[in-house]
């Protein structure tokens, strides 16, 4: 009976300590139930006393009663990054960086969501010394110990009136995390778009899931101009657990963006390169493609120096853009041997990925998947910020990361890129980077 009441009377503690009773304590209690540490009815009991807390939090910092939960989460990365290249041309580097995330979330009744989220980052150069990068958090450290940027991650507001066994669905507007699910060559994974997203979701039995993710988003506002340059997508998805040990994802999508004439670099942050340009840094090429993807995992139920069960996971992706006449494919595929972010649980993964120039807006994939360019010539067709490194499209290579995690807050990764051009600038010119990131996350 100790040993049975421990746990939950640290659970109740924690609930009147204000806002960590909404985080956690529903969650461990129905993990308390699961394992029969506890009783539904002594679970319930004991989410009263928690509700019970929250209350009196509310009355004593004159929250309105309508909030129902206030959660606090965030993370700190610190890192290592190197770039290195073969070509004379360019100059080896060395870097640390971190970044920082603090959000908060707020459930009210009547199915609203309020969340924000505050980032690191630093100004995009050449642009404007108050825009972020929209694809990386990360803050050099540099300018002796200067003053650091703080930026808006997360803005937005969510609304889901579907929760019923067999239907989920929700609504949500203002900045927010990306509603879609793709691979690095698509979006970056620190890309929060600004807009409207819906998703909606039926089960399809207890075993198939299918899900629809659509939304349409602001690339820019220009002032002096009629058509301002917009994304919109569409995604179908369906997710299945045909047993224990095999599950499945297939996803079909469409994008497309509007006046892409307009994303000339002036306009928006200029991070990544490699479309082609006319004369007045405009993309040549519309930018509607299609996406394809899909992934088989198989579950072992054990795997020597792994804390539960091994999840071994193989997929890829292929997207073609109609929009362009050449260069217009693109795809990734690869493995991945276990899953990090949980006490004693590591994963190993490898991917090749290819972008054709033209295949997709740069500004949008994975910034760390880069190559060198020797020269910017004048029109030349690449964009960018002149000689240098340059994630983005027309690339191509290899990924491989290995992760551990010591402990639930802590995370301790390693993740090479070895990438070239598809087409050099100049042509013949030995384009090859090895970029190097040391990563060290806790997340609270």
């Amino acid at each position: 009976m100790k040993s049975k009441w421990t746990a939950p009377g640290v659970i109740v503690s924690v609930a009147f300590c204000a806002n960590a009773v909404a985080q956690s304590s529903d969650a461990l209690l129905d993990k308390l139930v699961e394992k029969g540490i506890l009783t539904v009815k002594e679970a319930n009991e004991l989410k009263e006393e928690s509700d019970k807390g929250f209350t009196t939090y509310q009355v004593k910092s004159g929250m309105p009663d309508w909030v129902s939960a206030l959660k606090f989460n965030g993370d700190f990365r610190g890192r290592y990054e190197g770039f290195y290249a073969d070509n004379p041309a360019f100059v080896d580097r060395n870097r640390f960086r971190y970044r920082l995330r603090f959000g908060a979330t707020a459930t009210l009744q009547d199915d609203f969501e309020i969340g924000l989220r505050l980032s690191s980052g630093d100004p995009v150069g050449g642009f404007s010394v108050n825009s972020g990068n929209p694809v990386s958090g990360n803050t050099t450290l540099q300018d002796n110990a200067s003053r650091k940027f703080i930026y808006v991650d997360l803005a937005y507001a969510k609304w889901a009136p579907v929760h019923t066994p067999d239907w989920s669905g929700s609504v949500s507007f203002g900045k927010m995390e990306n509603p879609f699910v793709f691979s690095h060559i698509i979006f970056d994974p620190d890309y929060n778009p600004e807009g409207l997203a819906v998703q909606l979701a039926y089960n399809i039995g207890a075993n198939h899931a299918l899900k629809l993710n659509a939304g349409a988003f602001v690339l820019d506002e220009l002032a002096s101009f009629a058509n301002d340059p917009y994304l919109g997508a569409a995604q179908l998805r369906l997710d299945s657990t045909w047993n224990k040990k095999i599950a499945t994802s297939l996803g079909v999508s469409a994008l497309a963006i509007k006046s892409g004439h307009n994303l000339v670099n002036g306009n928006v942050p200029n991070v990544n390169r490699g479309n082609t340009r006319d004369v007045s840094g405009a993309p040549v090429s519309n930018f509607n493609p299609i996406v394809g993807d899909a992934s088989l995992t198989y579950t072992l139920e054990s795997f020597p120096a792994y804390a539960g069960a091994f999840p071994i996971k193989a997929g890829g992706d292929f997207m073609y853009n109609g929009g362009a006449d050449s260069k217009n494919k693109a795809f990734s595929a690869g493995v991945a041997f276990g899953k990090a972010g949980k006490k004693r649980l590591w994963e190993i993964s490898y991917q090749y990925r290819y972008l054709g120039a033209d295949s997709w807006y740069e500004e949008l994939p994975d910034d760390d998947f880069g190559a060198f360019y020797e020269v910017q010539q004048a029109n030349a067709g690449f964009a960018g910020t002149g000689a240098g490194y340059g994630g983005g499209t027309n690339v191509r290579g290899h990924v491989i990361k290995a992760g551990y995690s010591p402990y639930d807050s802590l995370t301790l990764s390693v993740t090479y890129f070895d990438a070239k051009l598809i087409d050099p600038n100049p042509a013949g010119s030995r384009s090859s980077i090895r970029h190097l990131l040391a990563d060290v996350m806790w997340k609270f």
